[in-house]
This record gives C-alpha cells, structure tokens and sequence, in this order.
C-alpha cells in the first residue's frame, strides 16, 4: 500500500484528502506545520508527499529542499509562473494550483508512482566514495569491493536511500523485515557496529552515525 504524507495546516483539505485517498487504496499520514513535517520525516519514509507552500512556522519553500529522495507534489495557490519554475528547479516532481479538480490531483498522483515503480530497486545509489549496486547487491568504496552480509546490505541500502535522514531503530527493522527476517532488535547494534567497521576499514572514515536515543543516519559528508 502506498503512503502519503499531507502536509497542510487546513484541517478542511486534510479531512477531504484523507477520505478520498483512503477510499483509493492509499495509506495516509498528515503534518499541519512545516516543523512538524520535519520531525515526520525524521522517523518515517511516506512515497509521495503533497505540500502546501503557506505553513505555519517553517514555509513549504523552505522544507522542500530538506525532502531527499521522495516525490513532492505542491499544492498551492500561488499561481505565478516564476514561482512554479522555482519550485520545480528546487526539487518539487509536480505543480498543483489551488483550488483543484480532485480528478486532476489523483492523475497527477499516478503519474508520479508510475515513474517511480520499479525504480527503487534496481537504481545504483551514492554517498560520499559508497557507491551501492542493489541489482547486483555489490558496495564499492572507491572502486574497492566490500563484502557485505545479507543484514549488512539492508541496512546500508536503507539509510542511502534517505541519507539525510535518522532512521530509528523500530522503522529499520520493520524496513529490512523482508529482506532479513531474522535479524532482532538485540543483534541490531552488532550488525552495524560490523557494517560501520568494515566501511571504516576502507575508506579511513566512519560513513554511519548513531543518534543517541533515537536510530541512525549517513553521517555528513
């Protein structure tokens, strides 16, 4: 099931969007201020996010730079074009005028999962001198093979995909289930304190930070 996440301080919009959405088979969280979008964010990946611009404390412009890696598709209505230029070139996948066609807005919905579907997969990711291959499950480190467990390559994997992200440590092993349903909350710690270890040994530099209390993230370049 896909998630989305809205973020919109209008309680009406949310309402209408979250019966609408669930009544299309979508899972559906909600954020009403842009620091609370943030902290979401901290804790939770969604798939596709709709956000208003007029927020209250931080703004829908000031947020969307600090969205990695997950399509935004803004829903405002501020109508000029230089302000819809803007925003697409700063990381918005979409561009929705306020007031909309419901109609028009689970168009632009699919759309967005339709070039996404299958992508997550098979895209090779970067971070620093990582780079990660999840078809053929290889980790280079300057053009240097580390070998990684199963457990290892699913954490790793996971925290690249949302490298400005704290995972905790609840939504890493609900995250990694699938891929290594053996691995427990008690050896989760030794399992990266391995997989920081033989990044280390490579590179020279820890590439994974811990957040004491609440999960971990790549650590800042």
């Amino acid at each position: 099931m896909k998630h989305i996440l809205i973020i919109d301080d209008d309680i009406h919009i949310n309402d209408m969007l979250d019966k609408i959405l669930t009544q299309e088979g979508y899972r559906v969280s909600h954020a009403y201020s842009g620091t609370e979008a943030l902290l979401f964010l901290s804790n939770s990946r969604p798939d596709l996010i709709l956000l208003d611009l007029m927020l209250p404390g931080l703004s829908g412009e000031e947020i969307l730079p600090q969205i990695a890696d997950i399509p935004v598709i803004v829903m405002s209505a501020k109508a000029d074009i230089k302000g819809k230029v803007s925003l697409l070139l700063n990381g918005a996948a979409d561009y929705i005028t306020k007031p909309f066609e419901i109609e028009e807005l689970l168009a632009r919905i699919i759309v967005q999962f339709r070039k996404t579907s299958g992508s997550t997969s098979s895209n090779v990711l970067k971070y620093d001198c990582i780079t990660l291959n999840p078809a053929t499950r290889e980790v280079l480190i300057n053009s240097q093979n580390v070998r990684l467990t199963k457990t290892e390559f699913a954490i790793l994997k996971l925290l690249m995909e949302n490298p400005k992200q704290i995972i905790t440590k609840t939504i890493l092993l609900d995250r990694i289930s699938e891929d290594t349903p053996d691995c427990m909350e008690s050896s989760l710690r030794v399992h990266i304190s391995n997989l920081r270890k033989k990044l280390r040994d490579v590179s020279g530099k820890d590439h994974i930070e811990a957040v004491w209390g609440i999960g971990f993230k790549m650590a800042e370049n």
